[in-house]
C-alpha cells in the first residue's frame, strides 16, 4: 500500500511540473475572451430553459400521452 501511495505522489509532482514547464512555454494558454464567456451563459441558459419547458410539459400532458 505504501509503494502505490508513493508512485501516485510520484507520478502526480511529475505532472504538476510537466504543467508548471507547459504554463512557462506558453503563458497566453487559458485566456478566454468575455464574450466567450458569455455566449456559453447564454447557451447553458437557453438550454435549461428548454429542457424546463419540455419537462413541464411532459408533467401536464403525463396521463393523456400514456395512450400514444
Amino acid at each position: 500500500m505504501r509503494y502505490l501511495a508513493v508512485k501516485t505522489a510520484v507520478t502526480l509532482a511529475a505532472a504538476w511540473g510537466k504543467g508548471l514547464a507547459e504554463v512557462k512555454r506558453r503563458p497566453d494558454r487559458g485566456d478566454i475572451s468575455i464574450t466567450t464567456v458569455i455566449i456559453w451563459v447564454a447557451a447553458i441558459g437557453g438550454a435549461i430553459a428548454i429542457a424546463g419547458t419540455i419537462a413541464a410539459v411532459v408533467a401536464k400532458y403525463n396521463g393523456k400521452l400514456s395512450g400514444i
